[in-house]
């Protein structure tokens, strides 16, 4: 892909097919004389007078095989403050796919060439009009298939990505600003940071970046359902839960602990919201203090879809005193989900009111049917908060900067590793360097031309 920018480019902008209007675009350096060639009959139209963005009605010559002038409305910006930061016009007129092209044709005999893929955007990346997330989102906007995706990438759009990380990485030149005095004036009475504060604003940025490759990882391909767990002791009622929001028989229930050995799954629809509803087995026999609990191996899938879930329904069988365990469980701090009371039919009337006073629980019973409509509800709701406070980035930004950001977490790890063993402030500052130079490919800041070549290829003509 070419980085010049001294010439001008014209392409098709509008969507493919038939329709009552069309867009040709045009940008760069020679967009008034392109203009000046293949327009007639301007409406009081001054060229030289035109300093801000205007709107006018003209005539077009078409060349050869077209024997009358086509009408269109023109949308002029002259000067800098463009989509490109160069002077872009944009010509609306009938959208017909042959006279569309027939335009296209006759701004490049003007002096246009045709744009290649991505080559506006990769125009106001390069001004400085957006950076690399930015300029992906807008990628992620024309190809968003549903509106969650197109939030997403209007949010990234936005710089809801892009402002975490130019925040992180103010942060991270500001502490290797004081650190880099201290080398240069070691000497000197100056207030340098204490190694208390060092580690804390490291530890602080590194959580930070941890954070953001933590919204990438849970964030789900497309196509992939949102995934409901329930999770809890062996023999609190999960499959019965299970059964009963299913609204049939679809896991195994018994009375014996441990009875679900492996998980189980079914697609199922509350309100709307399309999930995946997964029925694990019960914690470890370890936790519980005897024999009974599931085997190693189907701990280890109730732990990995534990961990995977979007939405986790923390089962607590309402018929017996909380374990230890579960109190832990309800201690951590956005760890519970939403909270379930099972078997209440078979629980004393105050059995858990004293919980419930601090907690969002809801009461429910398999045999009687109370709570699970209103479980059903909350866990839709639960999944449109996910979906909406889901990652807010599109699958190529997600694509390309994870493993840029993990090496970048990696270095802030070893920034600290040097810091708590003495090693050297100069060691921390060259690990901060590094990470820099990441957190940088992220944004744009540092880039190749394969880089932007691998980015804006995936462009569609005329974006």
């Amino acid at each position: 892909m070419t980085l010049a920018l001294d010439d001008t480019i014209a392409a098709i902008a509008s969507a493919p097919g038939g329709a009552a209007r069309g867009i040709v675009r045009l940008s760069g350096p020679g967009v008034k004389s392109c203009l000046g060639r293949v327009l007639v009959a301007l409406s009081r139209f001054d060229w030289d007078d035109c300093r801000f963005a205007h709107a006018f009605e003209a005539t077009m010559a078409l060349g050869r095989g077209f024997a009358s002038l086509l009408p269109c409305e023109v949308y002029y910006w002259p000067t800098a403050r463009s989509y490109t930061g160069q002077p872009v016009a944009e010509i609306h007129t009938l959208g017909s796919p042959p006279i569309l092209e027939a335009v296209v044709r006759a701004v490049c005999r003007a002096g246009a060439r045709l744009a290649e893929p991505g080559e506006f955007t990769l125009r106001a990346f390069l001004a400085g009009k957006m950076d690399l997330p930015q300029a992906e989102a807008v990628l992620g906007v024309v190809d968003a298939a549903d509106p969650h995706a197109l939030n997403a990438a209007l949010e990234q759009l936005a710089g809801g990505f892009s402002t975490p990380l130019n925040r992180l990485r103010d942060q991270l030149l500001d502490l290797l600003a004081h650190l880099e005095v201290g080398f240069d004036f070691a000497e000197e009475d100056l207030p340098f940071l204490e190694r208390s504060v060092l580690e804390e604003r490291l530890a602080a940025a590194h959580a930070s970046m941890d954070q953001l490759l933590d919204r990438m990882a849970h964030r789900r391909t497309a196509g992939e359902l949102p995934r409901v767990v329930l999770v809890g002791l062996p023999n609190t009622g999960k499959s019965s839960l299970f059964n009963a929001l299913a609204g049939h028989r679809a896991a195994l229930v018994s009375d014996h602990p441990g009875t679900t050995r492996d998980h189980l799954e079914l697609e199922v629809e509350f309100h709307g919201q399309e999930c995946l509803l997964v029925d694990t087995a019960g914690v470890a026999a370890d936790v519980l203090g005897s024999d009974c609990g599931p085997d190693a191996a189907a701990q280890a899938v109730a732990a990995e879809q534990a961990r995977r879930a979007d939405v986790r329904l923390l089962c607590l069988d309402a018929s017996r005193p909380l374990h230890a365990w579960e109190c832990q469980e309800l201690a951590k701090p956005d760890a519970a989900g939403i909270v379930v009371w099972t078997k209440v039919d078979a629980a004393p009337a105050d059995a858990v009111q004293a919980e419930e006073t601090s907690l969002s629980c809801i009461r429910t019973s398999s045999v009687t049917g109370e709570g699970i409509a209103e479980l059903r509800l909350r866990i839709s709701e639960a999944i449109l908060a996910a979906r909406w406070s889901e990652a807010s980035i599109v699958p190529g930004t997600a694509d390309r900067c994870h493993e840029t950001l993990r090496l970048a977490s990696e270095c802030l790890g070893r920034a600290r590793d040097a810091l708590r063993s003495e090693l050297g402030e100069e060691f921390v500052a060259a690990e901060i360097r590094f990470a820099l130079d990441e957190l940088g490919r992220v944004i744009g800041a540092v880039y190749t031309e394969d880089l932007l070549d691998r980015v804006f290829s995936r462009f569609c003509v005329g974006k």
